[in-house]
């Protein structure tokens, strides 16, 4: 990566620092925190009193920020809890999806009328797969944690215990980017009001069949099943964090992914979704033993 893009990614890390949103590392083009878990923790600096989670190291300090994209081409992070914000994540569809299955956006406009609402104006992002994320001021009165589809199919949210992309960053796929620059709204009552109400269990996703570049799709799949551990409501997140693990096992026992990465990924993952870090290291490690153990060989996969 050049040295410009480096310095955007850093002007990026101080943009969002200077609206009041602390910040933390993603790996290089990546969604993934490039932070590590307890497991690893060093017991310094800021865990010299113990291991801190990634909202307890989020930052808004300008010579913090500056010192650590100074060492690295990262990714940006938003840490939604500490920043007082909730954000409504407008998916596209998947490939899983059948024909005529509306997306996250025709969702949520659907949403909108039937509460009797226009779509609220508000800061708008565009994800690098077309997605939107919809930033609102979360009310001081209430602790919202992360979401998934419990507002309307291909709809989550990013709150306590989440994070979400700055813009300025970019994966593979593509950058991140303003599409409006409207000022940052409160929640609307009728969106805090369907995010309180009872709600039926989320459909788990469907897995895609692997592909064959399966070195690229390990990657893609580690990231993928980090986010859907990350994004897991109170109630399931252990039993997802033991699906997920699992789901990506075989690629470290074919060797396409190092077993110390997939730890560091999915603790991450584990503790934005609330689970604490013993929790997360316990599921992590007998996860992997289990997937290593029973993996099929690859040309039978």
């Amino acid at each position: 990566m050049t040295h410009h893009a480096r310095s955007a990614l850093l002007r990026a890390a101080l943009k969002a620092a200077e609206r009041g949103w602390p910040v933390i590392p993603l790996r290089p083009r990546s969604k993934v925190p490039a932070l590590h878990g307890e497991r690893r923790c060093p017991r310094t600096g800021d865990c010299a009193g113990g291991h801190r989670t990634f909202e307890q190291r989020a930052t808004t300090d300008p010579a913090r920020i500056e010192r650590c994209w100074s060492a690295g081409p990262f990714n940006v992070g938003i840490a939604t809890g500490p920043a007082g914000l909730l954000v409504v994540d407008l998916d596209t569809l998947k490939p899983t999806d059948d024909e005529g299955t509306p997306d996250g956006a025709t969702n949520f406009l659907a949403l909108c009328e039937r509460a009797g609402q226009a779509v609220p104006a508000t800061r708008r992002i565009r994800t690098p797969s077309g997605g939107q994320h919809l930033y609102f001021t979360a009310p001081p009165t209430a602790r919202f944690a992360n979401t998934t589809g419990t507002l309307a199919h291909h709809i989550d949210t990013r709150a306590w215990g989440g994070q979400v992309v700055a813009p300025g960053s970019e994966t593979p796929h593509g950058p991140y980017t303003v599409l409006d620059d409207t000022p940052v709204t409160n929640l609307p009552e009728w969106l805090q009001k369907a995010l309180t109400a009872p709600q039926k269990p989320a459909t788990p996703p469907v897995m895609p069949t692997p592909a064959r570049d399966t070195g690229r799709y390990a990657a893609t799949a580690l990231e993928r099943e980090v986010t859907a551990v990350a994004t897991t409501p109170q109630g399931g997140r252990q039993a997802e964090l033991l699906r997920a693990v699992r789901a990506v096992g075989r690629f470290v026992a074919w060797g396409d992914l190092d077993r110390t990465t997939v730890e560091a990924a999915f603790t991450c993952g584990g503790e934005s979704a609330g689970l604490s870090p013993a929790e997360c290291r316990n599921t992590i490690r007998k996860a992997l033993d289990y997937s290593i153990r029973t993996a099929w060989p690859r040309e039978t996969a």
